[in-house]
């Protein structure tokens, strides 16, 4: 088994969609471009002095500190292959179904990695932390106040059907993302753009409002994914961005879709003549000629399938499946290779997450009686071989965990917002995960310990051997989970539900359909939900209020505790304020705490590299960046290695 060179701490455990993570919820994400929200990691020593209030900035890239690595006439990113060659297919595994090839419609589940086939103005590089650079945009300029951005386009951008890509596709786009997206992303770059106009048919300028923080601004709207306003326009009664369907609008980027079979199989092809496929920030990239997606009923179907050779690369989620099932004949001649490859990513702050908006979990000493049944450590021994590690914070082995009680640059901030800071949070130390023995699931002295909780919060036990409140409503836990979700996620929310049965709870583990549970899911129709839907960060922006602010919590899907709480929303505000590194890692220090103080998540556990098995035909970069897997965009085919597959029989 190869490792790879230094191992970060970084990623989540189990979760519970091994390509679903890039085929559902990573599209859920680019639905509504959270990621332009989110992905704002900016590392940087101190901000740019003005030299002037009028002060314009040129530049062939943007970050807010405003340092750069790469240079104006850089010719590639240092972590890609500039000489890998183009060719062969990557085939992947995805389970569940499809009824749409729309990701940003606001119903259905739509397929595979329809996003490829776009570009935006930016985008983003992966060694370095919120630095972004021209696609579509050859440069941009912007005042020292970020209270406008100006994006030059590239004159020979075009999209696939030989139509320039214009200023005015771009402000269509953006429109259209306001008045028919999902209403997370509508509600937030509504408030913060105040116009988006063609200046002319290569200039295109967006005006934000002079009161929201000069946060996540430029990256968000560069970010934006640019359709064609003349495909949309053809028929805008049946081409709405809210609507499923099985129609691709015309895009201008790398891939464009083969073919498809509903419920079965997605394939999308490398174009020849793709526009940007020379420009430094794609060069040694998209190299295959096919990306096929074939979809099974479930993960063990889909494992069965990989062993056949139906396809050809697997992401593994599943420690019992890591480490014991991986023993077959292709394996041991050496035609699959097992490789852990470092995740230099914070782990996500997965776990079970509480409807807030439940009356049973108003009282947050609910919440942690029902966090003291979760058994970790004999999830981690039992289902996951040991392989997964506790998890406590929401940016877990990096320099903004906070520990202890809070001093320096952190209480120092944390004291400036005055009296929504609540006493316990400056003079306690930060809240930790419990521990549990692992040699039985229910370890008796934290149940005995919720139970007492309970007691005291009025849920004794009645009639029944179930926990009732003074008005004689139990206290109810409904977990709904995808029925294609297999392996030892599945066990150890069955295995949870168990723990709070033993203590009275009125608990139930619902396995739904997946098209079903992706609907609960964006209804927030659930008391409790396992979910990664939660991002970590390294520094400050918008996409933070979208994750963990009041006025997005009653809509956001990426905030699905519902959490509204005004320390967090103090915490956030004075985080955009911050003028510096170390006044910004103070600012997120603290909203590491206060998340915690609030708990509305029970964490579970994350490992420190990708899983990952694939056909021994695929080779990636000596150096992978550290924020990304790669696989889609950064290997490629070693085209005699795919030779000898096949002529083995090894490789269909």
């Amino acid at each position: 088994m190869k490792t790879a060179q230094a191992v970060a701490r970084a990623r989540v455990k189990e979760r519970a969609y091994p390509m679903q993570t890039a085929v559902m919820f990573a599209q859920m994400l680019a639905l509504s471009l959270i990621l332009a929200l989110t992905a704002t990691l900016a590392q940087a020593e101190g901000t740019p002095e003005a030299e002037a209030a009028d002060t314009v900035i040129t530049s062939h890239g943007y970050s807010y500190f405003g340092n750069l690595d790469y240079p104006a006439d850089f010719e590639h990113f240092a972590y890609v292959n500039p000489d890998a060659p183009k060719g062969g297919e990557i085939s992947l595994g995805a389970s569940g179904t499809f009824d749409s090839l729309n990701p940003y419609s606001r119903k259905g589940r739509a397929g595979a990695l329809t996003t490829i086939q776009y570009d935006s103005l930016l985008v983003s590089s992966d060694d370095s932390i919120g630095q972004y650079y021209g696609l579509l945009a050859e440069s941009l300029e912007y005042d020292e106040g970020r209270n406008y951005v100006i994006f030059h386009m590239r004159p020979e951008a075009r999209f696939w059907d030989g139509t320039p890509v214009t200023a005015h596709d771009v402000v269509y786009s953006h429109k259209l993302f306001i008045t028919q997206g999902l209403p997370s992303y509508a509600q937030a770059v509504g408030h913060m753009v105040t116009s988006a106009e063609a200046l002319d048919d290569l200039t295109v300028k967006f005006t934000f409002h002079p009161e929201v923080s000069r946060r996540s601004l430029i990256e968000t709207v560069g970010n934006t994914t640019v359709f064609s306003k003349a495909w949309f326009e053809e028929d805008p009664e049946n081409r709405r961005l809210d609507e499923p369907r099985l129609e691709v609008p015309v895009g201008s980027g790398p891939y464009k879709l083969e073919s498809f079979d509903v419920n079965r199989r997605i394939v999308y092809t490398r174009r020849d003549d793709y526009w940007a496929k020379d420009l430094p920030v794609n060069r040694g990239r998209y190299n295959y000629d096919r990306i096929r997606v074939e979809y099974f009923a479930d993960q063990t179907a889909a494992f069965e399938a990989f062993k056949a050779g139906e396809y050809t690369f697997r992401q593994e989620t599943d420690a019992k499946r890591w480490a014991s099932g991986y023993d077959f004949p292709k394996l041991a001649a050496g035609s699959v290779v097992m490789d852990e490859i470092p995740d230099g990513s914070p782990p996500s702050p997965s776990g079970f997450v509480f409807n807030l908006a439940k009356p049973q979990f108003a009282d947050k000493s609910v919440r942690k009686a029902l966090a003291l049944a979760f058994n970790f450590e004999w999830v981690n021994e039992s289902l996951l071989f040991g392989l997964s590690t506790q998890r406590d914070s929401f940016v877990e082995g990096t320099h903004l965990e906070a520990t202890g009680v809070p001093e320096g640059a952190e209480l120092a901030f944390l004291q400036s917002l005055g009296d929504v800071v609540p006493a316990e949070v400056l003079e306690n130390e930060v809240v930790t995960t419990h521990t549990s023995k692992p040699d039985r699931l229910n370890d008796r002295r934290n149940l005995r310990k919720a139970s007492q909780m309970l007691d005291e919060a009025g849920w004794p036990v009645g009639d029944g051997a179930l926990r009732r409140n003074a008005q004689g409503r139990t206290l109810k836990v409904n977990i709904p989970y995808p029925s294609n979700m297999t392996g030892s996620v599945a066990t150890m929310i069955e295995t949870y539900v168990q723990n709070l049965q033993a203590i009275g709870v009125d608990a139930t583990a619902e396995k739904v359909d997946p098209a079903q549970f992706t609907l609960r899911s964006r209804e927030r129709d659930y008391d409790m939900v396992y979910t990664d839907r939660y991002g970590a960060f390294l520094t400050t922006g918008g996409g933070l209020t979208q994750m963990y602010g009041s006025k997005e919590a009653e809509f956001s899907l990426f905030n699905p505790a519902g959490l509204a709480s005004p320390l967090v929303d103090a915490i956030l505000e004075g985080s955009f304020d911050t003028t510096n590194q170390e006044e910004q890692d103070a600012a997120l220090m603290a909203l590491d705490r206060a998340l915690r103080y609030e708990f509305f998540v029970i964490p579970d556990g994350y490992v420190a590299e990708y899983w990952t098995a694939y056909y021994d035909m695929y080779a990636y970069p000596e150096t992978l960046p550290p924020f990304t897997l790669g696989y889609l965009d950064l290997w490629w085919v070693d085209p005699e290695r795919e030779a000898a597959l096949k002529a083995s029989g090894a490789l269909r």
